[in-house]
């Protein structure tokens, strides 16, 4: 049995090169750099990567360069939503054929679904899948998981190994937890929303998928040792500040426009984005 997925995964920003392609050299930078400053994971083609705004083709080049620069080094979690269950299904194979630890899929976006049809796109992709599968529920952006439709695939799909909630309601975290882990013990919890890393952590998640750890991966990490380890008082005082950063960064700009111009000032060259930016940017 594969190990729990814990820690902090770090959703990689892509740089760009100034005709707007991928800037290979300055991502494998970027990767050194972050597996340098503690990072447990890295989560390329997430939302905070941008991976709608690439073409399928090049979300595999973004994962196959981090897949040979890591070299094994952490464990990667890799995007893998496409627009159906069988581009999906091709993408989780060649991510399987990369030796990725597991990928993660958002539920169905632009189509509203129910539900019902929300475990329905699951199920098949988890009876289908050669790759371990982490979900992704970000419902500001795509149709909801809820409780029951989480604790049903998690019994019946031994691959779904884990959930990613960027929600940041923490008592809909704690109902899944509830509902999941005493039937599914290795079953892992991660936060996306930096907000409530801390309290995330204290109720029971086993780490994060945090924008704000692709800027200050060493805070982001010392937030996780401190709180993991007890040490309550130091790691409130990391809730506070990093909160004022990610404040900052998530509503300065569209998303994630101010966490590129933040990784900017850590010293890499990250191009202009694909969205045009207003003149207020």
């Amino acid at each position: 049995m594969a190990t729990r997925l814990q820690g902090i995964f770090t959703p990689n920003l892509v740089p760009y090169q100034a005709d707007g392609g991928i800037n290979e050299p300055e991502l494998r930078k970027y990767v050194d750099w972050l597996i340098s400053r503690g990072v447990h994971g890295l989560y390329p083609n997430g939302s905070t990567g941008e991976f709608t705004r690439f073409t399928p083709e090049e979300r595999r080049r973004i994962v196959a360069i981090i897949a040979d620069q890591t070299k094994g080094r952490v464990p990667i979690l890799a995007g893998a939503a496409e627009a159906n269950v069988r581009e999906t299904l091709a993408a989780c194979e060649f991510y399987a054929s990369l030796g990725i630890r597991a990928v993660a899929i958002v539920a169905p976006f632009y189509y509203k679904l129910s539900p019902a049809s929300v475990y329905a796109y699951f199920r098949e992709i988890g009876r289908n899948t050669p790759i371990d599968v982490t979900l992704y529920n970000i419902p500001m952006f795509a149709s909801p998981i809820d409780v029951p439709t989480i604790q049903r695939l998690s019994e019946e799909c031994e691959r779904i190994v884990a959930i990613k909630d960027s929600s940041g309601d923490i008592p809909h975290m704690i109902r899944m937890i509830q509902a999941v882990r005493p039937n599914r013990p290795e079953f892992a919890f991660l936060t996306g929303w930096d907000a409530a890393l801390m309290p995330m952590l204290l109720i029971g998640c086993d780490g994060g998928t945090n924008a704000s750890s692709g800027v200050v991966p060493e805070l982001t990490r010392r937030l996780y040792d401190l709180t993991t380890s007890g040490q309550i008082d130091a790691a409130r005082e990391i809730q506070y500040d990093l909160i004022k950063l990610f404040d900052t960064m998530i509503y300065s700009a569209e998303f994630p426009e101010g966490f590129r111009a933040a990784v900017e000032l850590r010293g890499f060259r990250m191009g202009r984005g694909r969205q045009p930016l207003s003149d207020e940017q």
